[in-house]
This record gives structure tokens, C-alpha cells and sequence, in this order.
């Protein structure tokens, strides 16, 4: 059976829906604090849906919220075009798999056929707080934020270079009816790519857009090399059917999603820092307040009655520990898994990296630790990732009670516990004195290869013979008892 493509938010919520992993609700709320606490609620759910909100007071008809989109494994799967039911395990071999399918170059379609075009907006009708149901996600933001938005802009350097167009996922501060504050962070594409604009003191062109291909929206939070485009990564996970793009109305060399909700076009004002935040962050802690960029919007196209697609984060897990799981994961994984094919496989799901889990079979002895040296020198790894974990290959990452085991059985704190210091950090992590330096942690849990010293030989105990073959009786006999 062909696997299930989607080219816009609405046709992923009619799977959703039909899947069971969709929820209206059609009573009046108030924007605040419903909307961010049914995000909250969702994501703590055991394949929580998403949420859909259709009445909400302040606004008028045709002003829809949805959230929790990606906010769970089930609604991750389906995103794939895979069983709601298949495991975390799983879908990391299988984005694994089809991320060798890259580069698949996406299908540029007419403005007249992109459902993103059908309405558009210019001059003094610009106007977010009209077009948009805002609201704040967490009780001391410091106003509204978009958190959810694919933000498309260009190298200055090289404008016409369709592989350096940066597709990513920035958080955004509605400012006033037609400004936006943008949080670019040095470790970031758009702060390479600001930069060289403010050089020249020239407007940086940018498109941001909203309710957006669940695969789309996967891919801008994703840490990719910098010459690849995250479009033909989305046919790549597609199984190999082209993205469908549109070029922007302003700008010749920047392209968005065909079948996006929402986008606005604009430019960042060169050398223009204004105070952003503070902001409730995946860590799970307000941000505080920084001086960031600030963009200027002057055209707005729009599909009929836009979705308005939004994320709740905060302490995980919520919807955005869905989204930036495995999509962490598995890139992480190639990079190390190229230099050092020992490894088996990268659990890096835990705050957006922050902890790393890696399985392993050393060929000899302090490989593992190098494996760990090479996952904090990947570009992500080096400023997000502040403690590394290393398991034998037996040891399945994504259970952590297989990597409890691991380090209550494995570890030799005087040997196998090191700590680097004066190292990058991520600045959003509430743990650095200074931030964005840090120290980083490296835990050895791997069973002892020569020539390392390993003074007990040991025989891993291993399950039954029949062991599988009962899992299966009883999941049926659990099955027909519901």
C-alpha cells in the first residue's frame, strides 16, 4: 500500500480525525488560558489528539486554533504514513530509511494553483491581530507568540543558491499589527545568514508561514547541514513524492509551502534590536528577556478561514518533545554513524538533545568515548547536548529502563564518568552560569573492551525461549478483554 503524503495542514487533520486523534471543541473558550492548557493537557495524554478550537471569544467566525498536532507518537506515526500503533523504536529506523532518500527535489506549482495564495493582503490591511487568533502560551510571556511558524529566507551572499535557502523554526513575538520580534541565536542558519545582510546594512527578505504540511514543519525544527534544503528532505519522507512549492510574491529567490495556511512577507530591519521575551521555553522554564532582530510585514496571502496551527511548550513532555524527538535523532545518528560505524543507534529525544543516549559496539577499548567526542563536535551536538550516555548494543536507548540497567550494572564512576569544561552551550538551558558555555558530561555504561581493564568476565542473562511467542498470546488475550 502507497504511503499517505500530505501537502497541507487540513488534509493530515482529515486523517487525524478519521484515526480518532482529533478533538473538537465547539463551546465558546476563552483564548486564554484554555488554548494553552488544552496543549498542555493533550501532550499528557497517552497518544494524546490534537485540539481543535471553533468559538473563541474576541473572534469572529472563521477563526480556528488548532493544537497538539504532532503532540504524540500515535499522531508522529501517522504524520510518516505509518500504523498509529507503531513504536518510537520504529519510526526511527524508518525516518532512518527514507532519509537516504535525499535529496528529492520538490514540485514548484503556479500562484494560481497554491491554496496558500487565494487571499492576500497589503498596505494598512496588514494586520495580524485581525488575521490571527493570538494569544499567550504561557501565563508570563511576554506577549503573543507564534511557535509554530517555518521561517524561509535566503543567503545574501548567494541569493539564487536554492540549497542555502533555510527553511527553520524560529520563535516569534507579535509586536504590533505588522512587526514581529524573531529569536535568531548564533548557533542558528538565519544568524549566518542576518549577519551578512547587516554587513551591507541591507533588508534581510523573509518569509514566515503558518499551518503548514506536518512533514514541512518536521523538517524546519530539524538540524541539517547548511547546503541542504529542507524541501527535498520532505519528498525524501514522503517516500520520494515531491513537496509541492510556490514562489513568494515578493521575493524570486525565496519559495514556501503551496498549501501553508498562512504566510507573510516582509524583511528584518538591518542592525534593529528590540526586547524579546521572556517566553516559556522547551526547557521548561521562562527564557527571560533578550535584544533581538525585528521584521516588518507587508504582504499577507492566506488560505479561506485560516487554520491558525500553534504548539503548547513547556516542561516536558509536550508537543514540541514530539516534534523534535527523532527528527534530532536520526540526523545526529548519520553524522556519528558515518565517522564511527559502530554505532547502532542515537536517542537524542530528550530536550531537543540536551541528554543523548548512545548504543554502541566497541571494537576496542575507549572507542565509545570517542563515539561521544565526535556526537559533541556535530553541529547541534556541540552547543545543545550537555551529557551523553553510552550503552552496549543490547541495550535498546529508547527504553530506558534498559539504560537504568545499563548504568546501575555498568559504570565505574572513577573510570567512566567524565566531565569537559569551557565548552559551547545553548543558551536557553537554565544550568549555564554563562549563557551559552557550559561543561559537558560523558557516562560510559559499555561493557569493558580490550584493552581496557575488565576484571569480571560477565554472562548476560537472556530471555526464555518462548518469550515472544507469550507476548503475542497475551496482547490477545488482553485484546479480548476490552
Amino acid at each position: 500500500m502507497a504511503q499517505k503524503v500530505y501537502q497541507d495542514l487540513r488534509g493530515f487533520l482529515k486523517t487525524l480525525e478519521e484515526e480518532g486523534q482529533l478533538v473538537h471543541v465547539t463551546d465558546e473558550v476563552l483564548p486564554e488560558p484554555d488554548i494553552g492548557s488544552a496543549g498542555r493537557a493533550a501532550s499528557r495524554l497517552p497518544n494524546g489528539p490534537a485540539v481543535m478550537f471553533e468559538n473563541i471569544k474576541g473572534y469572529g467566525p472563521g477563526h480556528r486554533v488548532v493544537t497538539n498536532v504532532h503532540g504524540s507518537w500515535a499522531n508522529h506515526a501517522l504524520m510518516m504514513g505509518m500504523p498509529k500503533t507503531a513504536t518510537t523504536k520504529e519510526q526511527f529506523f524508518e525516518l532512518n530509511r527514507r532519509w537516504d532518500l535525499f535529496p528529492v527535489k520538490p514540485n514548484v506549482v503556479a500562484r494560481e494553483d497554491a491554496p496558500c495564495k487565494e487571499n492576500s493582503l497589503d498596505g494598512d490591511e496588514v494586520n495580524l491581530f485581525n488575521l490571527l487568533p493570538l494569544y499567550r502560551i504561557n501565563e508570563q510571556d511576554g506577549g503573543f507568540f507564534i511557535s509554530k511558524a517555518s521561517i524561509i529566507t535566503g543567503d545574501p551572499s548567494d541569493p539564487g543558491n536554492f540549497d542555502k535557502m533555510n527553511v527553520g523554526t524560529y520563535r516569534i513575538q507579535v509586536k504590533g499589527k505588522d512587526e514581529v520580534g524573531v529569536q535568531a541565536l548564533a548557533m542558528h542558519d538565519i544568524a549566518k545568514q542576518l549577519a551578512e545582510a547587516e554587513k551591507k546594512n541591507e533588508k534581510f527578505p523573509i518569509c514566515i508561514t503558518l499551518g503548514n504540511a506536518p512533514l514541512v514543519t518536521f523538517m524546519a525544527s530539524t538540524p541539517i547541514g547548511y547546503t541542504q534544503n529542507e524541501y527535498e528532505f520532505v519528498g525524501a519522507l514522503n517516500g520520494g513524492v515531491p513537496a509541492d512549492i510556490v514562489k513568494s510574491d515578493l521575493y524570486d529567490h525565496l519559495y514556501v509551502p503551496a498549501g501553508a495556511e498562512v504566510v507573510l512577507e516582509g524583511y528584518i530591519e538591518p542592525r534593529v534590536r528590540t526586547c524579546e521575551g521572556p517566553f516559556g521555553e522547551f526547557p521548561g522554564s521562562y527564557s527571560g528577556c533578550r535584544a533581538q532582530c525585528q521584521a516588518k510585514i507587508t504582504h499577507i496571502t492566506y488560505r479561506t478561514d485560516p487554520i491558525f496551527e500553534n504548539l503548547y511548550l513547556g516542561m516536558p513532555w509536550s508537543e514540541i518533545d514530539y516534534l523534535m524527538a527523532l527528527n534530532t535523532s536520526v540526523p545526529i545518528y548519520k553524522q556519528v554513524k558515518a565517522d564511527i560505524p559502530e554505532v547502532v543507534a542515537v536517542n537524542a529525544m530528550y530536550t531537543h538533545g540536551f541528554t543523548e543516549i548512545v548504543s554502541i559496539k566497541p571494537r576496542y577499548g575507549g572507542q565509545a568515548t570517542g563515539a561521544a567526542f565526535r556526537l559533541l563536535s556535530t553541529p547541534h551536538g556541540m552547543p545543545y547536548c550537555h551529557n551523553v550516555i553510552l550503552v552496549d548494543d543490547v541495550v535498546d536507548p529508547f527504553d530506558l529502563n534498559q539504560v537504568m540497567w545499563a548504568l546501575s550494572t555498568r559504570v565505574r564512576p572513577d573510570k567512566d564518568v567524565k566531565v569537559i569544561p569551557n565548552c559551547a552551550g545553548m543558551p536557553l538551558n537554565p544550568s549555564e552560569e554563562v549563557p551559552g558555555m557550559t561543561a559537558k558530561l560523558i557516562i560510559d555504561a559499555t561493557t569493558p573492551v580490550d584493552p581496557e581493564p575488565n576484571h569480571r568476565t560477565v554472562e548476560l542473562l537472556r530471555d526464555p525461549a518462548k518469550t515472544q511467542e507469550y507476548s503475542k498470546i497475551i496482547a490477545d488475550l488482553m485484546a479480548q478483554n476490552k
